[in-house]
């Protein structure tokens, strides 16, 4: 036999329901630890020190043969340009011989779609990337999910991620055109279960985890352009042409899910 509810045990038990929904919700979605970024656009015509900040100083090592240099990411013609030159280097390049830029967010950002409007740079040795990435100074392991279109061959882009340090997941597409030559936009489409990448809305390649667990901590927006060393076999032998290298980004957006 049933017994009639009053209005306030309705509404409680309704509350209860909405609790156990948004933490199943939660569970099923949510990251390992909470990002601090929600959905942007980025126009990128224009230095903006709230979202962004160039790096500055300093090198990666390892493969990455040029030091960052703030005066390396320009503004110029409604888009954000980074110049790979010889400029003031070793000295003025954290003693590498060239000397680049990189431009990332100042918050992380969590599950969501990462979408560039980017035109690469044609030049063996070298990498044009659009990639996301926390690490130890963000106090997270190292996360990492990247577009990256190699120089030696324009006409493909790689993809790769990292979980926990943990890589080797490249995987090398076929473009159908010169990434060179024009702007294409590429996405990132980051979910808990799968990472998809596409190319002007076209879905190129997905990881579902089958080759290693994915990544889980809220990360970084990057952009950057690079040349390397002791890595002729992945990306060809690099010459400095004797003039700066530059790769373009149009804009940069995130939709949160």
């Amino acid at each position: 036999m049933f017994r009639t509810r009053s209005r306030t045990a309705v509404r409680l038990t309704l509350a209860a329901i909405g609790i156990v929904v948004a933490a199943v919700t939660a569970a099923d979605n949510g990251p390992a630890e909470t990002s601090t970024g929600g959905s942007f656009v980025g126009h990128l015509d224009r230095d903006d020190a709230v979202h962004w900040h160039p790096a500055d100083g300093w090198s990666n090592g390892g493969m990455f043969n040029a030091g960052w240099r703030a005066d390396h990411v320009r503004f110029r013609a409604g888009v954000t340009s980074i110049n790979l030159s010889a400029a003031t280097c070793p000295g003025g390049c954290s003693g590498k011989p060239y000397a680049s830029g990189e431009y990332r967010t100042n918050e992380l950002y969590s599950y969501g779609r990462f979408e560039a409007r980017m035109k690469a740079v044609k030049s063996s040795g070298v990498v044009t990337a659009f990639f996301t990435y926390t690490g130890p100074t963000d106090d997270h392991p190292w996360d990492e999910i990247d577009v990256e279109i190699l120089g030696k061959n324009t006409n493909q882009m790689q993809t790769n991620y990292f979980t926990d340090g943990e890589g080797d997941h490249e995987t090398v597409v076929d473009l159908g055109f010169d990434a060179s030559a024009a702007y294409h936009v590429y996405a990132i489409d980051w979910r808990r279960d799968a990472i998809r990448w596409f190319v002007d809305g076209r879905l190129v390649h997905q990881e579902d985890g089958s080759r290693g667990a994915l990544p889980t901590h809220p990360q970084r927006i990057m952009m950057s352009l690079w040349p390397g060393i002791d890595a002729d076999a992945w990306l060809g032998a690099f010459s400095y042409p004797g003039a700066p290298l530059t790769a373009r980004y149009d804009w940069v957006r995130y939709t949160r899910y």
